[in-house]
């Protein structure tokens, strides 16, 4: 099938959901370099360090008694930190509905080999059995899954009286969706996600439930030092104060501070979940009007990423095709996306069904992911029986 070829291209071509999309207007030139080639223990450094920390507590309003710290390894080393300092300590369950999650379940079954755990699992496009999970147990699980578009719709599901921690991994949810912080006792991020900064780096909140923990308990197996939260007991207090455990890259942190800077103008994390919720109606008014051949992976609307946005191809003819020909016909087409300088990285994460994923967090502007729209149609509809 030939359609017309549109004639206007998106400004800015950043699409992918990892690293993502830089701030609008963001320069390297406009990053401060001072702190280059200083010592990260020198007290410069270390208020540069205690800077970034001081204004994600604030911007996403984290509760007073909760502890920031920067982490090495971005989200995936975060969220491995709590699950090696704090499980063990109480049955454990956990959650996966899609790649990232489904790490951490074998983490838990594989590595730290929890002995009294219970997972609760979905196929991509679903969340697990809510209602089924323990609260007696400690909790992991993502908020938002980044390789199938499936977020939580809310915290209503988490007990106030729970026994046990709940560990979210937030990574491409923090700054783009409405969160309960006081649900959550760990939570995890990176900085390459919402905040379109540079990888490599993590942060990590702990309530002080999660911090009773670190001074009550020890696990029983050895944990590597960059995992270290605590030390006999007693709390690495200078993890929270901009006392990294391993060297930061200061120009990845004053990336970051300028990316937080940036979310503070726009009316801090409550603007750029504006501007991630636009994202998605752009999106959902395509798909509405598209119905016969694409749709979100997610099957309820209420669980549709505003960030990671799945789109699966439900057009007969393409499923009919084997999956070495989907795969083939949509490589072809994110090829062209690219060439045309229309955009990178749209393809579907490589375990989820053949499809799109569509970065859609606060620093994608909602103008160009209108004009990506019809350029995707284009080159699936014109491409299909090639």
């Amino acid at each position: 099938m030939i359609i017309k070829r549109p004639s206007v291209k998106p400004d800015s071509a950043f699409f992918s959901s990892g690293p993502c999309a830089k701030r609008p207007g963001w320069s390297i030139s406009n990053l401060p370099t001072f702190t280059l080639g200083r010592s990260h223990r020198s007290k410069i450094a270390k208020d540069k360090l205690k800077e970034l920390i001081t204004l994600s507590k604030s911007l996403l309003k984290l509760p007073n008694d909760y502890k920031v710290g920067i982490v090495a390894g971005s989200d995936t080393g975060a969220i491995e930190m709590a699950m090696w300092s704090l499980l063990g300590a109480t049955g454990v369950d956990i959650l996966g509905w899609e790649n990232f999650g489904n790490d951490w379940v074998k983490d838990a079954v594989s590595q730290l080999k929890i002995k009294n755990l219970n997972v609760h699992k979905a196929d991509y496009g679903k969340l697990p059995d809510l209602t089924k999970v323990d609260f007696n147990n400690d909790v992991v699980f993502t908020w938002n899954g980044t390789s199938s578009g499936v977020c939580l719709p809310d915290a209503n599901w988490i007990k106030d009286d729970r026994k046990g921690l709940t560990i979210c991994d937030a990574t491409s949810s923090v700054f783009a969706m409405p969160m309960d912080w006081k649900k959550l006792d760990v939570i995890t991020w990176s900085w390459q996600k919402v905040l379109g900064g540079e990888g490599g780096h993590g942060m990590i909140a702990l309530s002080p439930k999660a911090l009773e923990r670190l001074r009550t308990y020890q696990p029983s197996w050895p944990i590597p030092k960059i995992f270290r939260l605590a030390e006999d007991k007693k709390v690495l207090e200078g993890v929270f104060e901009g006392e990294t455990i391993n060297t930061p890259s200061m120009l990845c942190v004053e990336d970051c501070v300028d990316a937080l800077l940036w979310i503070q103008s726009i009316g801090g994390s409550e603007g750029a979940i504006k501007r991630s919720k636009k994202n998605l109606e752009e999106v959902k008014f395509f798909v509405k009007e598209n119905k016969d051949w694409i749709d979100f992976l997610a099957e309820k609307d209420n669980t549709i990423s505003s960030t990671s946005i799945c789109l699966k191809i439900t057009d007969p003819n393409f499923k009919k095709l084997s999956k070495e020909d989907q795969t083939t016909k949509l490589k072809t087409i994110n090829q062209i996306l690219e060439k045309e300088n229309i955009a990178y990285d749209v393809n579907s994460y490589r375990t989820a069904p053949a499809g799109f994923r569509i970065w859609g967090g606060a620093t994608v502007e909602s103008t160009d992911i209108e004009k990506l729209l019809p350029w995707i149609k284009w080159a699936y509809l014109t491409n299909l029986n090639v």
